[in-house]
Order: C-alpha cells, then sequence, then structure tokens
C-alpha cells in the first residue's frame, strides 16, 4: 500500500533532479533566471524563486504523471467492462470499487487495475479524483476474502476522496523548495574551497549530489504525513464498507505479514531489522496501533 508513495517520491527526484539541471545550464548560457551575484555570491531571493518554481513544477510534474507511472512500474492490466470481457472475479472487483467510489461520493469511477505480484498490496493514485486508479494485487485477490478485500478497497477509494496525493503534491512541493535550496547553497559552499577553474564542474556535480542526499532526508516529512493520513483511510474505509470489514482486512494484512517474517526467518540475518530501523521511512503505522485505534472509534 505504499507503493504509490515511493513511486512519487522516485519521480519527484527524477523530476526536480532534471528540470534543475535544466535550468541550471540555461542560466549558464543565457543569465536567465541565475541566481549568483556579480562578485560570485548568491542573490537569496532570487534562488529561492528559482527553489520554489523547481520544487513545486517537479512535484506537480510528478503528480501528473503518477498514474501512468504507476501503471508502467507495476505493470497494471486496466479492467475496462466496456471494452473487454472480464471474468467473474475480475467483474466483482470493478463492481466493488464502483460501488465504494459512488457511497464516497466520487463523481467519476476510478480505473480499476490488477498487477501480477505474490504480495499482499494494493495502492490508489492519480492526479485528481476524477483521474484516479485503484489496483489490487493477485496476491491480495488469492490470500484475501472478500470481506477483507472489500476493507482494502474501501480504504484506497478513502485515500481517493479525501485528496491525499493533491495535498502529499503540496506538501512535497514545499519539501522540494527547501531541498532545491539548501543544495544549491551546501554545493556553492564546496564550490568556493576549490581552484577557480574546477569550480562550475565542481559546483554541478555538488548539486545533484546535495540534491539526492537531502531529497531523502525531506522524504522523511512526506512519510510522516503518509503515516497520518493512513489513520484517516482506515477511518473512510470503516465509513464506506463497515467498521467489522476494515478491521478485519487489517488483521488480515497482518496475519500474512507475520506468515511471511516467519517463512523468511532464515535470511533474516541479510536484512535490517525493520521495526527498529526503518520505522521513520516507512508509510505506513504499525498495523496493529491501526486495529487498536479502529476498534476505539
Amino acid at each position: 500500500m505504499g507503493k504509490r508513495i515511493f513511486l512519487f517520491l522516485l519521480s519527484n527526484i527524477l523530476v526536480i533532479t532534471t528540470i534543475g539541471i535544466v535550468l541550471s545550464i540555461i542560466g549558464s548560457l543565457t543569465g536567465v533566471g541565475t541566481y549568483f551575484t556579480a562578485d560570485g555570491g548568491i542573490h537569496i531571493g532570487a534562488l529561492l524563486v528559482f527553489s520554489a518554481v523547481v520544487g513545486f513544477v517537479g512535484s506537480f510534474m510528478s503528480l501528473l504523471m503518477s498514474r501512468w507511472m504507476a501503471k508502467m512500474a507495476m505493470g497494471v492490466q486496466v479492467l475496462n467492462p466496456d471494452k473487454q470481457t472480464l471474468s467473474y472475479e475480475e467483474q466483482q472487483l470493478v463492481d466493488r470499487v464502483y460501488k465504494l467510489s459512488r457511497a464516497a461520493g466520487l463523481t467519476k469511477m476510478p480505473e480499476v487495475g490488477i498487477y501480477n505480484s505474490r504480495e499482499v498490496n494494493a495502492f490508489a493514485t492519480g492526479p485528481s479524483k476524477n483521474r484516479s486508479l485503484v489496483a489490487v494485487s493477485t496476491g491480495l485477490l488469492q490470500e484475501m476474502d472478500d470481506d477483507a478485500v472489500e476493507g482494502v478497497l474501501a480504504h484506497e477509494v478513502a485515500h481517493i476522496a479525501n485528496g491525499d496525493m493533491v495535498t502529499m503534491t503540496l506538501l512535497q512541493g514545499i519539501v522540494n523548495t527547501f531541498v532545491v535550496f539548501f543544495a544549491r547553497i551546501a554545493a556553492w559552499a564546496v564550490s568556493r574551497v576549490v581552484r577557480e577553474e574546477l569550480a562550475p564542474i565542481v559546483h554541478f556535480i555538488a548539486v545533484i549530489v546535495f540534491q539526492i542526499v537531502f531529497s531523502i532526508l525531506g522524504s522523511l516529512v512526506v512519510f510522516a504525513y503518509s503515516r497520518h493520513r493512513e489513520y484517516h483511510a482506515d477511518r473512510g474505509g470503516a465509513d464506506l464498507a463497515g467498521k467489522d470489514k476494515m478491521i478485519h482486512a487489517l488483521r488480515s494484512l497482518e496475519q500474512y505479514t507475520s506468515r511471511v517474517k516467519e517463512e523468511q526467518a532464515s535470511v533474516a540475518t541479510l536484512k535490517i531489522n525493520g521495526k527498529k530501523h526503518t520505522s521513520l521511512f516507512s508509510t505506513h503505522p504499525d498495523l496493529s496501533d491501526r486495529i487498536r485505534r479502529l476498534e476505539a472509534k
């Protein structure tokens, strides 16, 4: 369920890096949009404007590409009942998503897709409520019963109805602005300590390196926001499918996760302990905590 976040962040890093490189080259050749002063310093105001343009254009371009990129990266097969003959299971999946979408007040039905993976997973993505996608893995359909599947689908539809991708894009635009700004400040500082003839190339390389590093650090803010929004999607899913089905879906996912961990115990020494070392980079809160919050609702 964190697939959409990682795909969005990956495309965001690639887009803002590309935009930054292009604008820097244009600026160095034409002098347009440059943030350097005549004595080699930095004009802070101009750099802030430059950073905001790159940051927000990058995040909104990533949003616009999110549905297409998810289909390509995950190999999603979109189910279209108007243009293809669907199996009973496929038609049932489409019908459920449409029913939940109408209950959530969506005026245009999301695309519904399946991708081939043993992993029990699902995600929702898209640039707007009217251009969205709900995709589930074949593993989820095989492992979960009907009530659990409905709970998962309700959770994903709630993400769309809540406009989570758009609000995340605005947050990412702010994060990008700071990433671009401080990456160029740091690169400028590094270029000042090397020989003058090496300064341009050092600055160019340092910008890319610092931008990637700061983007990874900035993603901690996005991950924290994502964890916060998961609780809202759980509550929204409970309203759409029923509290019992939403809790059942989370319990099913918890049981599956526990079983997978036991099956992979023999290779556990090759992996970093997830609970202790990856919590800040997690896009979702702990399942047991999500269940407790729903039960207390």
